[in-house]
């Protein structure tokens, strides 16, 4: 079984409350083993036989429109991948003084992209510091809405994308990652 953790976009903002035992239940009917939700409802732990990321992604889009009557877009990343952000992340952690450092998530089947970085985002406390991959990495001074990258992302490289604070991913690691 290998064990993936699937990052919804857009769960419970915007008036649009989801509870944690719906997701469960969705992800459940799909035929996964072992499903949590962890933190915030839109980070949900399972695993599962099936290792083709894109027909994955596909079905729980689909069940999730089924379930909440909207498009939820779905990320999905392996426990290894998510390693793999942590051991490449261009963060300097020991300058944390009120910084958040934070890791937006692409989709994998997208066309590669270059940025001329750093990039301070418009009219935000963001600037992203580092493409790698399929992940952006960005650092904000102070928080709210504005200091998120996700929506100057998207409208750059016209996907859907979705972004977690780099401690996030790092907990979902270190309370899942072990076999």
């Amino acid at each position: 079984m290998a064990r993936l953790v699937a990052f919804l976009r857009g769960i419970n903002v915007g008036g649009r409350v989801v509870k944690k035992e719906t997701l469960k239940v969705a992800f459940m009917s799909l035929g996964f083993q072992n499903v949590v939700t962890y933190k915030q409802s839109g980070n949900i732990v399972f695993e599962t036989t099936d290792t083709s990321s894109a027909e994955l992604q596909k079905e729980i889009e689909t069940r999730l429109r089924a379930d909440l009557g909207y498009d939820v877009a779905v990320l999905l990343r392996t426990i290894e991948q998510l390693k793999s952000i942590i051991t490449h992340a261009p963060f300097k952690l020991e300058s944390r003084a009120e910084a958040s450092f934070l890791v937006t998530l692409l989709p994998t089947n997208r066309t590669a992209v270059s940025w001329n970085l750093p990039i301070t985002i418009p009219k935000s406390t963001a600037q992203i510091i580092s493409a790698k991959g399929d992940e952006v990495y960005s650092v904000t001074h102070g928080g709210g809405e504005g200091a998120l990258p996700n929506p100057f992302v998207e409208s750059k490289l016209k996907v859907k994308a979705t972004t977690r604070n780099f401690n996030v991913i790092r907990e979902i690691v270190e309370k899942y990652g072990q076999s």
